[in-house]
């Protein structure tokens, strides 16, 4: 069986179609791309108790999206020590534990749910799944500039371009099986027509003489709905958001696609050429920083373009990925109280989905103009213009609490488009950018080593995004209270703004819950939750862009010798 898998089994015979080699990668991608919709899951799990809402005893927002951090972080480091395994073993093998490792996460994460056990979810998706993701996400690119290395930007667009575009498919799917499953939970009725208490911060019904915790809905509240009721109460514990299931339906269904793809890879043999292809003249090649000779994967370590590179990649990709984690939670708090008519969960979940399709072109367009303009101006477009864009969303965000226009809702979703190429197209341009600074020997075990950039990134993203969040809430809780009459808090929440502290913790005051008592003409503070965040994002694309501007090509001493010639730097 490992024989089967083994480098020497996949070598293309003469005449192999080398566009046969970019369907596999892409579908392997598209599978494991699905990661970039996990804020699909985010409404069920952090309701899996409570259902039509957070209950007492749920997971929180910052809980959940940690998961996905931590697939990102096993994503990066087992593409970092599978490179030289890849190198040596070939793309079948790597695609098939690829596929164990994905679907496996998948089986293992919904028994975490299903039991309410976040450890197990974190294991299975975000570890065992991670180091699927990583294996996968590295298994085609060096396989493909091999194939295309006349084309080696549009090359490595080819290779990932699938996994910018996984939420596409994934971000939909995942939505209809958890609506497919989903059922809701007891309703008790109208908050008028029960007598509620309050214990320790939690919302109880008297029910039959037997109190029974219970989540309450108010008109704030409908269009966080994963599937629209009535306002009033429901029992805490009585229904299901159905993620589990989709988690088991959802881990065999990739698993069989990528076991599939895996078995379609081809390598070229040792010397292939396209057919009528010249190499480019050294000269030329050398004023737009590509080089002709070869760095060995442990050599690399030793230049400081390696590190610059890694500094590009991981700053451009923590800039996105903390919105990627949070973005339908996002879309619906900046503009889902300011453009109710407009912004509910279903617009939200599209968001999804659009951010996968930009991410996706960008991956091909952006890796392909890399080929024409060169991969280092490539990289100014994207951190100068992402800069600049960062910026003027709080500008947007503002704007839209204090006049509620569909303007604001236009420039930020045309804004956060134009964002999510230019991520998806530093993903895909940074192989090719590998390839032009160390050439293409080691490429696919260097590209696994920059991608520890990716699991770092993983981690500052969503750590910032969630952090200031939840310091923003904080804060708005605060001055919210401040406004509202105390008599009306009482009789709306059951306890005494001393208690506010306890409330907050169990979910029972939220942002949305006081807006609903809070004095005329005061300003929904939700939409501005995320400005901190963009602007720190801005301040890390600075940062990036003076690493890129600082790239030049590598000493001759970390290159290897060319043959028949002495190596200089030897002692």
């Amino acid at each position: 069986m490992f024989e089967i898998l083994s480098k020497k089994h996949i070598i293309a015979e003469p005449g192999f179609n080398r566009w046969r080699v970019p369907v596999a990668s892409i579908a392997i991608h598209l599978c494991i791309g699905s990661v970039y919709a996990w804020s699909i899951y985010n409404p069920a799990l952090i309701k899996m108790h409570g259902v039509v809402a957070s209950a007492a005893s749920d997971w929180t927002l910052k809980e959940v999206v940690w998961v996905f951090t931590a697939a990102i972080v096993s994503l990066g480091l087992s593409a970092a020590f599978a490179g030289r395994w890849l190198e040596r073993v070939g793309p079948r093998m790597v695609g098939v534990v690829a596929a164990c490792c994905w679907g496996g996460g998948y089986l293992i994460g919904s028994l975490g749910i299903y039991t309410h056990q976040l450890w197990l979810l974190y294991l299975g998706y975000g570890v065992i799944g991670g180091v699927g993701l990583g294996l996968g996400y590295v298994s085609p690119v060096s396989t493909l500039i091999r194939w295309f290395p006349d084309r080696r930007g549009m090359a490595a667009g080819m290779a990932i371009m699938g996994f910018g575009g996984g939420a596409m498919i994934g971000a939909p799917l995942k939505g209809f099986f958890i609506r497919m499953f989903y059922r809701a939970p007891d309703y008790l009725g109208s908050v008028a027509d029960l007598n509620l208490v309050t214990q320790a911060g939690k919302r109880f019904a008297e029910v039959a003489g037997e109190l029974k915790e219970v989540v309450i809905i108010g008109a704030n509240d409908l269009a966080g709905m994963i599937i629209p009721g009535p306002e009033g109460v429901y029992v805490v514990g009585t229904g299901s958001t159905g993620v589990a299931l989709t988690f088991v339906v959802l881990g065999i269904i990739y698993f069989v696609v990528m076991l599939l793809a895996a078995f379609a890879y081809r390598v070229p043999a040792e010397g292939w050429q396209p057919e009528g292809w010249i190499p480019p003249d050294p000269v030329k090649a050398a004023k737009r920083m590509i080089t002709d000779r070869d760095v060995d994967i442990d050599q690399a370590l030793k230049t400081r373009q390696f590190y610059q590179l890694w500094i590009v990649l991981c700053f451009n990709v923590t800039a996105g990925i903390g919105v990627l984690g949070v973005a339908k939670t996002m879309m619906s708090e900046i503009f889902g109280s300011t453009l109710p008519n407009i912004v509910d969960g279903a617009f939200a979940a599209t968001y999804v989905v659009m951010i996968s399709v930009f991410n996706m072109i960008g991956r091909f367009f952006w890796a392909s103009t890399s080929d024409f303009i060169g991969r280092r101006n490539t990289y100014w477009i994207f951190l100068g213009l992402g800069i600049v864009l960062y910026c003027s969303i709080p500008f947007s965000a503002q704007h839209v609490s204090a006049d509620p226009n569909v303007v604001w809702l236009v420039y930020f979703y045309a804004a956060s488009m134009i964002i999510f190429t230019m991520y998806g197209g530093g993903f895909a341009t940074i192989p090719a950018y590998l390839a032009d600074v160390f050439g293409t020997k080691y490429v696919g075990g260097i590209h696994g080593r920059l991608l520890t950039a990716w699991s770092t990134a993983g981690v500052l993203g969503p750590l910032a995004i969630t952090s200031l969040r939840e310091s923003s809430i904080s804060s708005a809780i605060s001055d919210l209270v401040a406004r509202v009459d105390p008599a009306l808090f009482a009789a709306k929440f059951g306890a005494g703004i001393d208690q506010l502290d306890a409330l907050v913790a169990q979910k029972t005051v939220t942002i949305s819950k006081l807006m609903e008592i809070a004095p005329a003409g005061t300003i929904d503070p939700t939409s501005s939750l995320y400005n901190t965040t963009m602007y720190l994002m801005a301040a890390l694309l600075f940062v990036a862009l003076l690493a890129n501007a600082a790239m030049r090509p590598v000493m001759e001493k970390h290159y290897l010798p060319v043959s028949g010639t002495v190596d200089k730097s030897a002692g």
